[in-house]
């Protein structure tokens, strides 16, 4: 007999408005643009979405971890609202407005590093990506930019360019930016068994030097971009020493080294940003998702000398750093400092990992439970050959929606279950999430 639920309420997914407003949908909307649901959200508030047909969910999705403070929270709405009714968008090119120079001191004091620091604003991750990596150049007077196997750094030209997963973000859509190089990046659950954990990163690091006598030379690269926790490549968290290694190759040969932290910043991690764990100072990074609870914006911070290669008109947009998203970004901010949400990322992620560690007993065919902070994972394999378990994690993540908990796939095989559930989430809904999503793995394993 399954327990009443607290939070979550369920009927028909989708319910009679949804399918109405799917039709509307299928007939005026790009069918490129991907939908993980077939609900319509009426409201949002903490951890939880209503949609139209008054249907309850608990949302371990974030917005694809763009909402660390949550859904709608109070203050970020009040800062929007309050800067709306003073002026919407005079563009900083022409008219500049003190919330833009708010933002970029704030940012320059918390990145890390105690060096001078300068920063843009922009509106999307791939358009900072883009930009830290125009800027990189120009400072350096080299052209090469070398990502990592199983990175995603967005789907415009370049950012798409450094993206490893072909299908469905680059395939047919070349050809694709020049002098761009993709370098092995370590995946400790491929390791062969032959190998000890540290041999394992030796190797891993031996095949990174390789790589500059095999495929470009280090005198040829302007910049190194990582993501120091993978996101959509599957929630891989490469080891301290790997990090570290790359990072200090690229001061050895003067190399920039770029953190892509669009996802893992703002407390998520269990740090602000991910890049703390590593002990690393990164000559540039990139910054949007939960800068701003999912208000659009994005920011390249980097080393003043670095910022400053670029001279007027060279950077920026006309819609970079709208005063409404400084607004969210400075409220955001202040909530994420003032909760300590790092500190909560940190309890989430242990319950988490803690909670499928232990159905993992019971089920075999999960082959990891991962995480750093709140950004945790779960892959499925199947246990006697090894391959990823794609349609049963398709299955599996719509069985879960119905059930009436939000979560996404990701990984280059779609065999990933991920959890990017606002930091804010009570512990009780957390633990209602928990349990509807094991109860469903359950009902599907022993089918």
């Amino acid at each position: 007999m399954q327990k009443s639920k607290k939070y979550i309420r369920v009927g028909n997914i989708p319910g009679e408005k949804s399918l109405h407003l799917l039709e509307e949908r299928n007939k005026y909307v790009s069918k490129g643009v991907g939908n993980n649901t077939p609900i319509f959200v009426k409201r949002a508030h903490g951890a939880l979405v209503e949609d139209v047909d008054g249907n309850m969910f608990l949302d371990f999705a974030g917005a694809i971890g763009s909402l660390n403070v949550g859904h709608t929270p109070e203050s970020v709405v009040t800062a929007i609202t309050e800067q709306a009714q003073a002026y919407i968008h005079p563009c900083f090119h022409v008219a500049m407005y003190e919330p833009y120079v708010q933002l970029a001191k704030v940012l320059v004091e918390l990145t890390p590093g105690k060096m001078e620091k300068k920063a843009m604003l922009l509106n999307s991750g791939a358009e900072a990506v883009e930009n830290a990596v125009k800027i990189a150049r120009k400072y350096t007077g080299k052209h090469g930019i070398v990502s990592f196997s199983r990175g995603f750094h967005g789907r415009t030209l370049l950012a798409m360019s450094l993206t490893s997963k072909v299908k469905p973000y680059k395939y047919k859509m070349g050809p694709f930016a020049p002098a761009v190089y993709k370098a092995q990046y370590p995946y400790m659950i491929e390791k062969p068994e032959s190998l000890t954990d540290e041999e394992y990163v030796e190797y891993c690091l031996h095949q990174f030097h390789q790589f500059f006598l095999t495929e470009v030379s280090p005198e040829e690269v302007a910049a190194v971009v990582m993501e120091p926790v993978q996101g959509e490549g599957g929630f891989i968290i490469p080891p301290k020493e790997f990090v570290q290694g790359v990072y200090e190759f690229c001061k050895k040969n003067d190399i920039l080294f770029i953190a892509d932290e669009i996802q893992t910043g703002f407390g998520r991690t269990g740090y602000l940003f991910a890049s703390e764990h590593f002990e690393i100072e990164p000559d540039i990074m990139t910054l949007s998702k939960s800068l701003a609870a999912g208000f659009p914006i994005s920011a390249v911070v980097a080393r003043k000398e670095i910022m400053d290669a670029v001279t007027p008109g060279e950077a920026g947009g006309t819609y970079g750093g709208s005063p409404i998203g400084c607004a969210a970004a400075l409220a955001t901010i202040q909530k994420v400092i003032k909760d300590d949400l790092p500190m909560r990322a940190r309890e989430i992620g242990k319950k988490i990992v803690m909670h499928f560690r232990h159905v993992q007993k019971n089920v075999n065919i999960i082959a990891d439970v991962r995480g750093l902070g709140a950004m945790c994972a779960i892959e499925f394999r199947d246990p006697l050959t090894n391959q990823p378990l794609k349609e049963f994690v398709s299955t599996y993540t719509k069985a879960c929606y119905e059930a009436g908990v939000i979560v996404l796939s990701a990984g280059i095989h779609s065999n990933v279950v991920r959890f990017l559930m606002p930091l804010v989430i009570t512990d009780e809904e957390l633990e209602e999430g928990l349990e509807v999503m094991t109860d469903v793995l359950k009902q599907l394993f022993h089918g």
